[in-house]
């Protein structure tokens, strides 16, 4: 850190040795903020490497889970026999009431397909 003596207020009434003492003083200062900055920089550096690591891993989790589920749900269609299409409606309702987040109210649609999932409709 090279200090110039321009960057300082003149001091007419100090003496040289406390002139000196306050520019080693500012140096010192100066030195210790360049530090802690160093300090800081490193410490985003490492946060910011460990949230793109974390980001990653969902999202290859997400990923992994995605082509499981894309997997099953292929496997499903392609093994539905006849006489089987009220079962594949009921798994993919909720038929839980307290889970539904819609702001219609459904409970008559759902007590129809629970219905029709226990007594199918005959040809």
């Amino acid at each position: 850190l090279n200090i110039k003596s321009s960057h300082y207020p003149k001091i007419h009434n100090f003496t040289p040795t406390v002139k000196e003492k306050a520019i080693k003083e500012l140096e010192e200062w100066y030195a210790r903020q360049d530090e802690q900055l160093q300090k800081t920089k490193a410490n985003n550096r490492a946060a910011e490497e460990a949230f793109v690591n974390d980001i990653d891993e969902q999202l290859q989790k997400t990923k992994a889970n995605n082509r499981a589920a894309e997997e099953a749900f292929v496997n499903d269609i392609v093994e539905s026999s006849p006489g089987t299409e009220w079962e594949r409606v009921a798994r993919l309702c909720d038929f839980n009431p307290k889970s539904s987040k819609q702001a219609k109210n459904v409970s008559r649609m759902r007590s129809v397909l629970i219905s029709l999932k226990q007594a199918p409709l005959v040809h």
